[in-house]
């Protein structure tokens, strides 16, 4: 109702009283238009009242109300509101990033009755990116049901692109690196209590993986600490009786030293999906090193797919420190796309960082 209701009345009917001329300086080429001062005075007035008056006073206000009805199971105006001003300046400045150059397109280029549509396009888009990079985000549900840029979407947005940019990062060298492993009886507070011992010496944890295996609990975690501390870690982690079920073991960790070191150049995370079969994680992992590429991170799983079938799962993150160029990139693909067809992958994506 409201894009086809509301702002078709908005953009086209009353825009077109307001700003008379605003079909025929769309129709113009663009020489036409940059001469064109009093339609670019025009198209700029539209994007004004569109951006700065019909959203922040009419559209925000509609949204958040129509979330409180919808989603709560006692709806309140006065809550709803409140919710909206707090969260006025980062969701204006969330729409505005994307909504002010589409609507400057839409007001330049669009004959009126194409308006509407295009805005429609644009909400599909974004709507599509969100979905995309966040579809069964259920903590984010409500925020990710609006058509338009809030702040809420725009930085989960800024999120899926981060994680999927992302590449390890190496050791700092001013800091002691320690290896924490144990694996025990599964019980209810191990992680907690762990966490717990590492903070209180001084430790900052920075990778790790947790798991349970049936009835075990296994962990490994990597922890950064101050030189002169890490003896009082090594320390508390043994000695703590809450912790003695996980046989905890700590070692010192150094920077990779192969006669010289090199720093990464190229990054890449490869994340593979295929019937699960003997041979799957073998074959991946010898075609990386075969690659001289060196794995920083590597998990596995199985869950069910389509049509129940047990499905395998692999997500490596690995690294090279040598120069990769177009023929390379094509070659590696080319490679696991000969995997992909020997294996039956029904999913082989991989994407490259350059450090």
């Amino acid at each position: 109702f409201y894009l086809g209701g509301v702002q078709y009345a908005i953009y086209v009917p009353i825009f077109g009283r307001l700003f008379p001329n605003a079909a025929k300086f769309a129709a113009k080429p663009i020489r036409e238009k940059v001469k064109d001062v009093k339609g670019i005075a025009a198209l700029c007035g539209q994007v004004f009242l569109d951006q700065f008056v019909h959203h922040p006073l009419l559209y925000f206000p509609v949204f958040y109300g129509t979330r409180e009805m919808v989603m709560s199971d006692e709806p309140n105006l006065k809550r709803c509101l409140d919710t909206y001003r707090e969260n006025m300046t980062e969701d204006l400045s969330a729409l505005w990033k994307v909504w002010v150059p589409s609507t400057f397109v839409n007001f330049a280029f669009m004959p009126m009755w194409a308006r509407v549509p295009w805005v429609a396009g644009t909400s599909l888009l974004w709507t599509c990116i969100l979905s995309t990079m966040r579809g069964g985000d259920v903590s984010h549900k409500g925020d990710i049901e609006a058509p338009f840029p809030t702040g809420s979407t725009l930085t989960l947005v800024k999120e899926g692109l981060d994680e999927m940019f992302a590449s390890p990062v190496d050791l700092d060298r001013s800091l002691a690196h320690v290896c924490i492993s144990g694996a025990g009886p599964d019980r209810i507070g191990h992680v907690a209590k762990m966490a717990r011992t590492v903070a209180d010496a001084g430790g900052n944890v920075t990778h790790s993986k947790m798991i349970r295996l049936g009835q075990e609990f296994t962990t490994l975690m990597h922890v950064g600490i101050e030189p002169e501390k890490r003896g009082d870690l090594i320390k508390s982690l043994r000695d703590s009786k809450d912790l003695k079920l996980l046989n905890i073991r700590a070692s010192s960790l150094t920077r990779r030293q192969t006669g010289y070191y090199k720093s990464s150049i190229v990054g890449l995370k490869i994340h593979v999906i295929g019937p699960d079969r003997p041979g799957m994680l073998a074959n991946i992992a010898e075609m990386i090193a075969h690659r001289g590429m060196s794995v920083e991170d590597i998990t596995t799983e199985l869950r069910m797919g389509k049509d129940n079938r047990r499905d395998f799962v692999v997500n490596a993150e690995v690294i090279t420190t040598e120069k990769m160029d177009e023929k390379d990139f094509d070659s590696l693909l080319a490679e696991f796309q000969i995997l992909k067809d020997e294996m039956n992958l029904s999913v082989v994506d991989i994407r490259v960082h350059m450090m």
